[in-house]
Parts: structure tokens; sequence; C-alpha cells
């Protein structure tokens, strides 16, 4: 059966393709500047980092703790893994293999870079932090694997409530993890960035991939073009 997608092709025109493809780059441009940034102050927290740490430091409650668990605890290991895995499967009873395979594909992709990142730029934690206390805070991987997936949802479904509800996601992600103290701005900054970049990323390749199989097909079931009749030597004179 062949997918529904009635509004991909306003997207998927070269101009969409292109947009994806600045914002893409911009945020790969953006978080590098960023981790240069970080490397050049010897991973020591930013003055933005401090601003902000000491502001949510001060607001910090029994309640505002226990509401900042919820979406760091979706958003972790195992709950990012339930939570796409049943998006994936969705999209497969959808029969949007191509829209599970693009999800799949930029999640483990985003998982891949980002915690080699973090291991091998290890910087260290906020020494208060009421969460993981391991020296591999940049970038953040709560906030760089849920822009993924808001982001690939929202090239995938393309209604406003949808960025609208991720966009509130990732922003609640972002200060759950400063306001645990996970995390300095800075590296949630840098995982919203790598997300952005990852899922545009992987999303304009496949969707080349999708494109070039699907030219393939309809090429292949093209009738071949008829033969030239030979020349008719009917009246010719003889020699």
């Amino acid at each position: 059966m062949t997918e529904r997608t009635p509004s991909r092709l306003r997207v998927s025109s070269p101009r969409g393709r292109a947009a994806v493809l600045v914002v893409g780059i911009s945020a790969a441009v953006a978080f590098v500047i960023l981790r240069a940034v970080v490397a050049a102050g010897g991973h020591e927290p930013l003055p933005a980092d401090l601003w902000w740490h000491d502001l949510t430091d001060s607001t910090v409650s029994d309640l505002g703790i226990a509401v900042a668990w919820v979406p760091a605890v979706i958003g972790g290991t195992i709950g990012m893994i339930v939570v796409g895995a049943l998006v994936i499967l969705l999209l497969l009873w959808r029969r949007r293999r191509w829209d599970a395979a693009t999800l799949a594909i930029a999640m483990v992709t985003v998982v891949a870079i980002g915690a080699t990142m973090a291991a091998v730029i290890g910087r260290v934690r906020p020494a208060d932090s009421l969460a993981e206390r391991m020296a591999t805070s940049f970038p953040s991987g709560h906030t760089a694997v849920a822009t993924t997936v808001v982001v690939i949802l929202g090239l995938l479904f393309r209604h406003w409530f949808v960025w609208a509800i991720g966009g509130v996601w990732v922003l609640v992600m972002m200060w759950s993890r400063t306001y645990l103290q996970a995390h300095w701005l800075s590296d949630v900054v840098a995982g919203m960035l790598e997300g952005i970049a990852v899922a545009t990323l992987v999303w304009i390749a496949v969707e080349a991939v999708r494109d070039r199989r699907a030219a393939r097909s309809v090429s292949s079931l093209s009738p071949a073009s008829p033969a030239s009749p030979a020349p008719s030597t009917e009246g010719a004179s003889n020699p």
C-alpha cells in the first residue's frame, strides 16, 4: 500500500529541502562554535552557565525537583527506548516504513555521536548535581535525543501543534536538566543544536535515498520503447 502523505511534496520540494539543509548546517556550525568556546575556557562553566546555575539554584524546592524528574526519567535511556519504539511501531502500523526508518536512524545516530563526544570531552558536571555525576556533561544527551525526536516528527507530520508541543517539550527538558544541576546551560544548548543538526541531515539523507529508489521503480515499470521498424526496401531500384 502506498503511504498517504499529501503534504509531502510541499516540504520535500527543492526549496523546502534547501531550507531544512540550511537549518541543519547552521545548527552544526553553531554547535562547533560553542564547542570551541567551551574548550577555550578549559571546559569550565561559562559566565552564562554560572548565571543560570545560580538562578535555578535559588528556586530549588522539593516540588520543583519532583516535577523536574518527570522529563528526566521519560527522556532517559530506558524512557526514550520505550517512547521511540512505540512511535516507530505506530509508524510501521500506519505503513510508513520510511518514516519509521528515519526516526530510528536519527535516534541511533544522535545517541552514538553524543555519547562518544561526551565521553571524549569529559566536561565535569556541576558539583551540586542532583542527578548524574559522571564527567560526561557536554553535550546533554537528554536534550539532544528530545530535540531529535521532535524535529523528525515535525518534519514527518508537519502540523503546527506538533512543532508547538515539541518545542515546549525540548524547553522543559533543558530546564529539567539544569534545574537538577545535571548540566550547565551551555550543555543543554549544545544538545539542542546537536539534535537539530542530526535530525535535519538524517531526514534529508533518507528523503534523497527514498526519492532515488522511487525514481528507479518508476523507471523499471515504464514500458520499453518499441523498436524502430526496419527501413522498407519496397520499390527500390536495382543497381
